[in-house]
């Protein structure tokens, strides 16, 4: 498609209608700005509108939530009403196009030029917002007439299909856990569990989302409590944690870094029925017929294998040289500078890289981050060229944004206005929406 130069004119294209994508588009319209949204499916939503509806928060609802928008439960259903929510609130969707998958987005003289399915525009600006769960991961593992079924975490939508079956689950982080957990609730026959490394999680025998306290860490961030202590604080608790529910087997190699590290609520009936899981560290490396080879010699036989592997991200829209072909969330950023900066091309911000796989509710830390990025965009320089090694989780997002932001936060006033949200805003009643 040529350009023209009739084609629409914006301050602003944001590609992706997540959460992401619409709190950003919320911050643009409150600043005046010519904005608009592109969405490739038919609905808003992002990853919440395609997964499967057993699929729920890794967090209480009422970290989730943000001001008085609503939200029933932990649920998929939930989360997505809550997302639908923003743009009902505020009015976003005349701003939103649906059905319109964006082809190729290159930076010109005059800013982006974006082609989309039915759609051709320039803008000054570009937020890529299309989330870091573009593609599921499964291994390329060699398969000879294999007979068992096979499904993603993203696309197994019947859990019940585990019921009286063999199962492998493959996996040793946040997908393999709510995996090993549906099979022992769905009493499958029999569990294997197949993982090469284990991520660290706060054991529980609660549902998921009561595990973490993320209120409790936003204390200690406010009181300017260091990183290496609390490090070494919480990687003490976590191993006494793991000691007391008998998860010794199960402890990380590693001691836990929380400015590299997620920290995954434990599922309780993996908890309390470990000893019910058949455990093998390594990989899967055949399937012939309906057995399963593991890298260890060993082999079982299984009717269902479930992949809980994870995602790749996709930016192969970006005409933005390596970054495009990037697909992990760690390398992407790196080539940001100050969390959401591209370095790879001008007037381009990432969402993804410094909100996903931190410690944090995520509609949180996108609506400091969009409101910032807003600033930035006004005219009131707020990101530089410097990578950040470390995750900014929760509270420290906006510790991060306070140095360079004074505009949204005016020196002294926001300390005093977020010590007072970290310390008297009760864990039953969600944060204000920023």
């Amino acid at each position: 498609m040529s350009s023209n130069r009739l084609d629409p004119q914006h301050d602003l294209i944001i590609i992706g209608g997540g959460i992401g994508g619409i709190i950003s588009l919320k911050y643009a319209k409150d600043a005046g700005l010519d904005a608009i949204l592109l969405e490739k499916g038919d609905a808003v939503g992002g990853l919440w509108r395609d997964l499967p509806a057993w699929q729920d928060l890794q967090i209480r609802k009422e970290d989730w939530t943000l001001g008085d928008l609503p939200i029933a439960g932990e649920n998929q259903a939930s989360v997505l009403a809550n997302i639908r929510e923003w743009i009902d609130r505020f009015n976003l969707a005349p701003s939103i196009r649906l059905g319109t998958r964006v082809r190729a987005a290159r930076s010109t003289r005059r800013g982006w030029r974006v082609h989309a399915d039915g759609y051709a525009g320039h803008s000054r600006f570009l937020i890529a917002a299309t989330g870091g769960h573009n593609r599921p991961v499964v291994p390329q593992i060699e398969r000879a007439q294999a007979t068992l079924t096979e499904y993603h975490s993203s696309t197994l939508r019947d859990p019940s299909e585990v019921t009286g079956k063999d199962v492998v689950v493959v996996g040793g982080g946040a997908s393999a856990f709510d995996l090993l957990d549906l099979c022992l609730e769905h009493k499958a026959l029999s569990v294997t569990w197949v993982y090469r490394s284990l991520k660290w999680m706060l054991p529980t025998l609660r549902r998921k989302y009561y595990a973490s306290n993320l209120r409790s860490l936003a204390r200690m961030q406010m009181l300017g409590i260091p990183a290496a202590m609390l490090n070494k604080r919480t990687d003490r608790n976590l191993r006494n944690r793991y000691r007391k529910a008998g998860l010794d087997e199960l402890t990380p190699d590693r001691s836990i870094d929380l400015g590299h590290q997620m920290l995954i609520p434990g599922r309780r009936r993996m908890v309390q029925d470990l000893e019910k899981i058949n455990r093998h560290k390594g990989e899967i490396v055949r399937i012939d017929g309906d057995t399963v080879r593991l890298s260890s010699g060993r082999s079982c036989r299984a009717d269902l294998v479930l992949w809980g592997t994870g995602y790749e991200t996709d930016l192969s829209y970006l005409e933005a040289g390596d970054l495009s072909r990037l697909t992990s969330l760690a390398a992407i950023k790196r080539r940001c500078g100050a969390h959401f900066l591209a370095l790879d091309a001008p007037n381009l911000f990432l969402l993804a890289p410094g909100v996903l796989e931190t410690i944090t509710s995520t509609p949180w830390a996108y609506a400091h981050a969009a409101k910032s990025i807003i600033s930035h965009i006004r005219g009131n320089p707020v990101f530089d060229s410097t990578p950040v090694p470390t995750n900014a989780n929760y509270f420290d997002m906006v510790r991060f944004l306070a140095k360079r932001d004074r505009g949204n936060y005016p020196r002294a006033l926001w300390y005093l206005k977020y010590l007072s949200l970290a310390f008297r805003q009760s864990s039953g009643r969600p944060l204000p929406i920023p």
